[in-house]
């Protein structure tokens, strides 16, 4: 484990140096790993990216993310011209079934509902969004209801952690029941442990994952 300190001058370093950041309004400290974002920044994706980039540093246990969004006065919409917006992307996205997925919209905040019969199309149709004029928030109620049946899941997604060079695949263990698969053991970062889940989501007939990995760095 590296000092508190020079984490911290990693994360700063990093943020700075990803142009899709403006990280002149952020403040960074460090705790036994722990990594608390704070500041605010002008639009939905800078803030994901935010912290997205920060769970991809080695040694960051944990992401604690208070970094507010202060939309400029320019960018605000309204709920129905953001609700308009969400389903005309949606339409426009291949990989997203048509008539599948309904929008709502509260306050700047867009609730994604529906059901969906792989994960990839879930995250799809939120990847859809993030990028929206005006977002204020995003909550992906999309459910994954798979009408494949799964054969030895539990082998394929185990072969699925082997094939990632980033992953130490010998220290995760797999269980499905019930189209649900359970992942535990250890892995070195929060980056490490989103792919593990990604992973298990691409098995077929996963239609929930429970991911209890932790992490050691």
């Amino acid at each position: 484990m590296i000092p508190d300190s020079e984490l911290q001058r990693t994360v700063i370093d990093a943020l700075r140096w990803n142009p899709g950041i403006d990280a002149r309004h952020l403040g960074v400290t460090v705790r036994d790993g722990t990594v608390t974002l704070s500041g605010y920044v002008k639009s939905y994706i800078q803030k994901q990216n935010t912290a997205g980039t920060v769970k991809h540093i080695a040694h960051v246990r944990t992401v604690i993310d208070d970094v507010e969004l202060k939309l400029p006065d320019s960018e605000k919409c309204s709920d129905t011209e953001l609700a308009d917006a969400a389903l005309e992307l949606l339409e426009l996205n291949v990989v997203v079934p048509d008539d599948r997925i309904g929008v709502t919209v509260d306050e700047g905040w867009v609730v994604l509902n529906g059901a969906l019969d792989w994960h990839y199309q879930r995250i799809a149709a939120e990847d859809s969004i993030k990028c929206m004029v005006g977002l204020r928030g995003l909550i992906n109620k999309i459910s994954v209801k798979s009408a494949r049946s799964p054969v030895d899941v539990e082998s394929m997604i185990q072969r699925a952690l082997l094939r990632n060079a980033q992953l130490d695949a010998a220290h995760i263990t797999v269980v499905t029941m019930d189209g649900k698969a359970i992942l535990a053991g250890t892995v070195r970062s929060c980056a490490e442990k989103e792919q593990a889940e990604a992973a298990a989501w691409s098995a077929p007939g996963i239609s929930r994952v429970e991911n209890r990995i932790s992490i050691e760095p």
